[in-house]
């Protein structure tokens, strides 16, 4: 099996749309040799804990013209490429500290792909809130987590040390941007790459002839 490392925020969209490029990938190719690991990296570290009106998030990270078209950009790649996203749902840009801490719990009790999944749903297909402790308990359970254990790990500080230093350390290998991966702890792809170039960094690995990936 090959670690496939993943560096991405559930606010990203690109992370959104890239995390459904390779999920539509390892689902043509369901023996691929991928072991995924979901890694912390906050686009808006300094964000305010309780989080801002995306409007007003884009507007000032942007320009309002240019949030417009990205908007309209994503969604014509979205509907084109048959995956559900709903940006127009999400009305709040939530700090991510907590879904990446749920997320690295997730890790040790091995539902670390349920719980992204469902935190993206919450937010690009639903609209709510990622940052609200009761929703990210209730994301728990429904993986098959402690429910109650994680809303008392929530409120407490328990592991925002070694959240930080796992992002630092990314920083210091010069992760920049996400979604960023990390193929056997070695090979660099970075953006939200078509599923087609997951199918052929996987039929390569595979030592799959290159016919493999024609459709």
């Amino acid at each position: 099996m090959i670690p496939l490392d993943i560096f991405a925020d559930p606010v990203c969209p690109w992370c959104y749309i890239g995390k459904a490029r390779l999920d539509q990938a390892l689902q043509a190719r369901p023996d691929h040799p991928f072991v995924r690991s979901w890694q912390p990296f906050q686009l808006n570290p300094t964000m305010p804990a309780q989080g801002m009106s995306r409007a007003d998030y884009l507007e000032a990270k942007f320009g309002k013209d240019k949030a417009v078209k990205m908007h309209v950009q994503l969604l014509e790649i979205a509907q084109a490429e048959g995956i559900e996203f709903h940006p127009e749902r999400v009305t709040h840009q939530p700090n991510t500290r907590d879904a990446h801490r749920l997320l690295y719990w997730a890790g040790i009790e091995h539902a670390q792909g349920a719980v992204m999944d469902a935190i993206l749903r919450a937010h690009w297909i639903e609209g709510q809130n990622i940052s609200d402790p009761k929703l990210l308990s209730e994301i728990a359970q429904s993986c098959g987590m402690d429910g109650a254990l994680t809303a008392r790990l929530l409120a407490s500080e328990a592991d925002l040390d070694t959240l930080a230093a796992k992002e630092r350390h990314a920083r210091e290998r010069g992760i920049t941007a996400v979604p960023t991966f990390i193929v056997a702890e070695r090979h660099v792809v970075e953006g939200a790459q078509p599923t087609d170039l997951w199918l052929r960094v996987i039929d390569e690995l595979s030592g799959a002839p290159e016919t493999a990936t024609q459709h």
